[in-house]
């Protein structure tokens, strides 16, 4: 039991350490799992309209895109967490680190919101889109969680694939001049530990990174089959 949380938390435990060396270029941002079976397909076809209807919404507007998206992200964790922590009371067993993992992502996801509020403001018609989305995606998701743990954490983990690919486009458009590099907001800075003149462009890459750490580990959890 310890190897196997030790194993699931290995993300977890290197996580804080990787805010202070998060500016790899390439957090294997090309990894993708292929879908295998019912659940999974269904997991991926839903994460391909779902982003359908955010290029349509936001086109290369990703600041904005960020904002909306980031305050649905974080939700599975937090829905995630107190389900494993509800069902380890049901069965009195240990949690095998789970909950810890899970709210950690949620909170980490909350902190790129509060990141990007701070780069690009988002309109009244975004705040009203995030109260409508939010609302209908943690009612749908805890439904999907307390019948298929393992289609939800499938369904997280190529919800962080496709972050991973956005954030990918995101700093090729702040690379190529189409957007702004502006300084990093003083949140972005204590929060990953970058240097006091970092930019855009070093959060974009921290972020990044994060959002391919939750889809490995969400991933594995699915693996698991909790």
């Amino acid at each position: 039991m310890a190897r196997q949380r030790a194993t699931l938390s290995q993300g977890a435990t290197e996580h804080g350490a990787k805010r202070t060396t998060a500016m790899s270029e390439s957090p294997a941002a090309a990894r993708h799992v292929a879908p295998v079976g019912l659940r999974d397909r269904l997991a991926f076809g839903v994460v391909r309209l779902l982003g359908f209807v955010a290029d349509r919404l936001f086109a290369r507007r990703y600041g904005h895109r960020a904002v909306v998206l980031e305050t649905v992200a974080a939700v599975p964790g937090m829905v995630g967490g107190t389900l494993q922590h509800l069902r380890a009371l049901r069965r009195m067993k240990s949690d095998r680190g789970r909950i810890r993992i899970l709210l950690d992502e949620a909170e980490n996801e909350r902190m790129h919101l509060m990141t990007f509020i701070e780069v690009t403001q988002p309109t009244a018609f975004e705040r009203g889109l995030v109260v409508l989305v939010q609302g209908v995606f943690y009612n749908l998701f805890f439904l999907l969680y307390l019948t298929s743990p393992y289609t939800a954490h499938r369904l997280v983990a190529y919800l962080e694939e496709a972050a991973v690919h956005s954030y990918t486009e995101y700093l090729a458009s702040v690379d190529s001049g189409a957007c702004r590099n502006v300084p990093a907001p003083a949140i972005a800075i204590n929060y990953w530990k970058l240097a006091p003149d970092a930019r855009l462009r070093e959060v974009i890459v921290a972020v990044r990174a994060d959002e391919a750490h939750h889809r490995d580990v969400n991933h594995r959890l699915a693996d698991r089959q909790i």
